[in-house]
């Protein structure tokens, strides 16, 4: 935490004004989920992606990612926790209602797959858009390797108001405008990237993982085993976000800048311009065949690794760092969090609402820019989390000091009570500071960690990851078929599938251009990196 704790407390002052606390009663967020359709067995679906189900490409709320069996499920922005858990809950009902006698795996790390070439790439249709989705995704496979790409997670998307920004401008003497607000967001990446490290020591629920998942490679970790095939690290917190996950070594050496918005855009740009000698092997043209979109570190924005991102919704065939460079930054996008295998719907109420406090708490804390290594101390911090996050002796890095992860999570959580109580003023609860006082005990004993009772059920029973995952899948659909719908009818659903496939065939109807063409065009928005914007 910064020095200048005057700072901290006088816009905590501020924010306890009547006018803020009604500004923050508008904090919209928007979920993410993701989770692969598995088999009786628990296996990997290999079925397409359900008819009754509408079209992937064009679905308001049931998407896939990156294969036909990992579906994503999306809620629009609401600035009631309880409306957006309601809508997640109303479409994995529908979903459990789509997909026969299959299930929806609850866990992060992918179930039993003998091999890569197993898991069915996302098919999106016949038209330009469509097929540059499944290149980009094909490029992903040749990069990575596909089980990586099966991983789950859930992305929490918050938001600010107008109202919020516009009397937060004001008190910090600046005029309200696209370019305050987007540094003020980027104020809050910072710091929750200098803190990121608590969300996977939380809500991580990923100590384990099923051979098959690394039996194509060679691991630099020292496993144990438990089970038939299950391999574990003893203090673990997220192998999601591990080395063994959401990772890339072209991407390690990328510069991303997140000091500001200009630099921000121009750094990756720069890495979408810039030519990788390991993925030049790859074709990529009609001519050799589309094996990836280009040879570039970055195939396209979205291709790039981050805990979280800075978000603007980009217009139709616009690029993400030309909607952030045109219209500044609207959200962030988290993207550290696990599936939460205690919840049916992989995320909680208390998750919400820690969230809120904690991001909050990442704007109204001093957040300088990094410099040096600042950046380097953040990211090895996360590391050390995800891997060995509940051991008692693990010290992380607090500016030019060591400090025990307890100890600093103790004392984190002190300062985001205070947070939680403007937040509890402002929806006239006690939500906030429960969530907070929730987590507090978790710092206080690491077994009561999702990754802590997790792997103590494994080990307890000697059972496998798989066997538990297909355990909590087969109850959470009997859960779902008990439910009625709260928020979304079930012929809202009906209709959006049939409207959805309708789109897509007047998507593919147009006369559209040369997909070479397409691809090329799309990539000629991209401006140039300015060599002049460099991180201090």
């Amino acid at each position: 935490m910064s020095n200048n704790q005057t700072t901290f407390e006088t816009r905590l002052l501020a924010v306890s004004q009547p006018r803020f606390l009604q500004a923050l009663k508008d904090i919209k967020h928007g979920v993410e989920r993701e989770t692969l359709r598995v088999n009786e067995s628990g296996g990997i679906a290999d079925t397409p992606h359900p008819k009754s189900l509408g079209s992937a490409l064009t679905h308001e709320y049931i998407t896939t990612d990156f294969s036909e069996s990992l579906l994503e499920f999306i809620t629009p922005p609401e600035n009631r926790a309880r409306t957006s858990l309601a809508q997640l809950i109303d479409i994995h009902k529908f979903t459990y209602e789509s997909i026969g006698e299959e299930y929806l795996w609850p866990l992060s790390m992918p179930c039993f797959i003998n091999s890569e070439t197993k898991i069915p790439i996302a098919n999106y249709g016949s038209s330009n858009i469509a097929k540059m989705k499944a290149v980009y995704r094909n490029g992903l496979h040749h990069r990575y390797g596909s089980m990586m790409q099966v991983i789950s997670g859930v992305h929490f998307n918050f938001s600010l108001p107008d109202s919020f920004w516009q009397l937060w401008c004001e008190n910090e003497g600046e005029q309200w405008n696209k370019t305050t607000q987007s540094a003020h967001y980027f104020s809050m990446i910072r710091n929750f990237r200098r803190y990121a490290w608590v969300i996977p020591y939380l809500f991580g629920a990923s100590p384990a993982l099923c051979s098959s998942f690394i039996s194509h490679k060679k691991s630099p970790h020292s496993f144990k085993t438990v089970g038939k095939g299950t391999y574990y690290l003893p203090y673990a917190t997220s192998l999601r976000m591990s080395d063994l996950g959401y990772t890339s070594s072209a991407q390690s050496s990328l510069n991303i800048c997140y000091n500001d918005l200009d630099t921000y855009v121009s750094s990756v740009r720069k890495a979408i311009g810039q030519k990788a000698p390991e993925y030049s092997q790859f074709s990529s043209s009609d001519a050799q065949g589309w094996q990836q979109l280009n040879g570039n570190i970055l195939q396209i924005e979205n291709e790039l690794y981050s805990p979280i991102r800075p978000k603007q919704i980009a217009l139709s065939q616009e690029m993400p760092t030309n909607a952030l460079e045109n219209r500044g930054v609207s959200y962030l996008e988290v993207r550290s969090l696990d599936v939460n295998p205690y919840s049916p719907i992989g995320i909680e109420e208390s998750q919400f609402h820690y969230l809120d406090v904690f991001l909050l708490y990442c704007l109204l804390e001093p957040s300088p820019k990094f410099v040096e290594n600042c950046f380097e101390i953040s990211q090895d911090n996360i590391n050390k989390t995800v891997l060995e996050g509940r051991d008692p002796s693990l010290m992380l890095q607090n500016g030019s000091e060591k400090i025990s992860l307890k100890d600093w999570g103790l004392g984190l959580n002190e300062e985001l009570l205070k947070v939680a109580a403007i937040l509890d003023a402002a929806n006239e609860t006690d939500r906030y500071s429960k969530a907070v006082n929730l987590q507090s005990e978790k710092f206080n004993d690491a077994s009561l960690t999702a990754s802590g009772k997790w792997l103590a059920t494994l080990l307890d029973n000697n059972i496998d990851n798989s066997s538990l995952g297909l355990e909590l899948a087969k109850e959470y659909k009997a859960h779902m078929s008990g439910l009625n719908y709260k928020h979304i009818p079930e012929q809202t659903f009906v209709e959006q599938a049939k409207a959805s496939v309708i789109a897509q065939k007047e998507i593919e109807a147009k006369n559209e251009k040369p997909f070479e063409q397409f691809v090329n065009d799309y990539f000629t928005t991209r401006k140039p990196h300015n060599p002049d914007l460099a991180c201090e």
